[in-house]
Order: structure tokens, then sequence, then C-alpha cells
């Protein structure tokens, strides 16, 4: 018998099956390799996001120059939201700026250079509801020869009573001095204030010669308004009672 002989493969049949192994053993590591740059990939877009969202919270978003000349920085926000203190200090302003007179700045002229601040339908029954409050004898003599103070006790958070609008009360004194009563005469002045939000500043350019208009100049930077005033413990008082108009003016 002869012992079986093994013939080698033929060198051509080698070079095949070694290219096939190594186009197996190629297929997986791409793969992993491909896998593992999308991972990559992906937290890095997530980390960035992360750093984009970060600065846009610290860093101011815009730089505003203001008709007057001056800049300031504004945050990013929808254009019906206010800081609740910036709700705050336009009602307390707004309102001790109404209420000051004296000789050199009379009534008359105050309400006149207040009423931007004012909604354009809500004027006629706040001058109205003024009169009302004052004493006889003061009104009597056309509140000639008066000088007024108010005195602001306290200022409630802002209520929010829809979008763009707001409740604020309001505990004060009015005193009214004349030249018969240099002692003082004491209102008490307790008001639910409704506020809203402005689209748009109503007052373009400051007048630099009027202290006056320079403070209501101010103030509307702030874009609100007041359109509605009532007495704080008037229950049948609501913010449908003053203007109907949201964010813009009639």
């Amino acid at each position: 018998l002869h012992p079986y002989t093994l013939t080698p493969p033929h060198p051509s049949l080698m070079q095949l099956l070694n290219k096939q192994n190594k186009k197996t053993n190629i297929l997986p590591v791409f793969a992993v390799a491909t896998f593992g740059l999308n991972v990559i990939t992906l937290l890095l877009l997530m980390f960035h996001g992360s750093m984009l969202e970060r600065i846009r919270r610290v860093v101011p978003e815009s730089l505003v120059q203001l008709a007057d000349g001056r800049t300031i920085t504004v945050s990013n926000q929808e254009y019906l939201e206010r800081n609740p203190e910036t709700i705050r200090r336009f009602v307390g302003k707004t309102m001790t700026l109404m209420f000051t007179w004296s000789e050199k700045q009379p009534p008359q002229t105050v309400w006149q250079g207040t009423s931007e601040l004012l909604a354009r339908d809500f004027r006629g029954k706040f001058d109205a509801e003024v009169i009302k409050e004052l004493p006889r004898n003061v009104v009597e003599n056309g509140i000639r020869d008066v000088e007024s103070v108010l005195l602001i006790r306290r200022i409630s958070q802002p209520k929010k009573i829809d979008e763009g609008k707001w409740q604020v009360d309001m505990v004060s004194d009015r005193v009214l001095f004349t030249s018969s009563d240099r002692s003082g005469a004491n209102i008490p002045f307790n008001k639910k204030i409704f506020v809203r939000a402005l689209d748009t500043q109503t007052i373009s350019i400051p007048n630099r010669n009027n202290s006056l208009h320079s403070a209501v100049y101010s103030l509307n930077e702030a874009r609100l308004e007041i359109y509605n005033i009532c007495d704080i413990k008037d229950k049948s008082c609501s913010e449908q009672n003053g203007g109907q108009s949201n964010g813009t003016r009639n």
C-alpha cells in the first residue's frame, strides 16, 4: 500500500484565502471605529450645546443704542415679559410723579406731562377719579396754591393676570398743603393698579430742557403703561374694567 501523499495547495489559492481573511478581519474593526467616532461626535455636539446655553444665560444678547445716544445691554426675552422689580419701580415712580405738585409745577402741568404713562382710553377716567378724592375746599379753589406729596408705604409684588398684564397693590398717603393749612391734609391712597407691557416705546426723544418730560421718558423706557386704577377694597374692580387692548396703545 502506498501512503497518501498530501499535495500542497496551489500558491494562487493561498493568496486568495489570505485576502479573504484580511477582508473579514478589517470589517469588524472598521465598524467599531465608525461607531466610536459617531459617539465622540455626539458627545462633542452635546458639550458645545451646553456651553452655548451657559454663555447665552450669562452674557447679554444685544447692545442697544437709545435715541439720546446712550447704549444699554438687554437680555433675550419675550417682549411682553418684565422683571417684577421693573414693574414695581415703574408703578412707584409713576404714581409719585403724578401726585407731586407745587407752585412751579401745578397739577395740570403734571397730568399733561405724565399722561403718556397712562393708556389712552383711561386718561379721562383717571382725571375724574383724582378730582373726586380731593377735599371740597381744594376743588373749589381750582387746585390753586396747592402742594401735593405722595408717600408710598408699600407696593406689592406684581401678580400676573394675563400675558403682559399685572396687578400691583399700593398702600400710600397723599398729603396736601395749602396756604391755609401748612400742616397738611392726609388722604389715604390705597389702590389696585393694573399695568401692561407695550411692544414699542411711545416717547422717542426726551426733552432735556424739561425735567418732567425727561423723567417721563425715563419711565417710558420700561415700555409699560397703567391702564386701570381702582380702590384696593373694590371687589368689583378687575383688569377688564380698564383698557381692552394688550401691548399697544389705542
